[in-house]
């Protein structure tokens, strides 16, 4: 029986992002969609950034998990026609961060000036007491920030 679109979404959520295995690529807005062309199943992807080092994996995890599903002709498409950005991550995805422990970043719509930056809801108390320490976080996508109430360093997700 050939699959729908929306069952290999939910057969994709199995795909973790491999620096933040508490999400999927499909809450984290990485799988940009999905097309059947008779017995092909097509899927775009659309890494965070670029540079991305774990591209190569992301794909490979893709095609296992549908080649588990008995889908044979698969092709995996890095494109970048709509760039990546954090509105993307889903609602459930941003939960999933931040029980991770990762502040999930604020929706890009709602700036108006860098400031809101300096600041970030901290993902264990739920406090905004809270100062950017780096905006250079351990991958391009992430800041560090320490709150002043838990006195607990965090990261946020960029707003990108």
């Amino acid at each position: 029986m050939k699959p729908t679109v929306q069952e290999i979404y939910v057969w994709l959520e199995e795909v973790k992002d491999p620096e933040i295995p508490a999400i999927s690529l499909v809450d984290l807005g990485v799988i940009t969609d999905v097309i059947i062309k008779g017995k092909k199943v097509i899927i775009e992807m659309t890494p965070t950034f670029v540079g991305c080092p774990a591209i190569d994996y992301m794909k490979a995890e893709v095609e296992a998990v549908l080649k588990k599903k008995e889908i044979e002709n698969i092709e995996v498409t890095i494109t970048f026609r709509k760039p990546w950005s954090s509105d993307r991550i889903t609602e459930r995805g941003k939960l999933s961060l931040k029980k991770f422990g990762l502040a999930p970043p604020p929706s890009t719509q709602i700036f108006t000036d860098l400031e809101i930056l300096e600041t970030a809801i901290c993902p264990r108390c739920n406090e905004s007491n809270t100062e950017l320490k780096n905006p250079f976080g351990p991958t391009l996508c992430r800041a560090i920030y320490y709150c002043n109430t838990c006195k607990e360093a965090f990261e946020q997700f960029k707003p990108i």
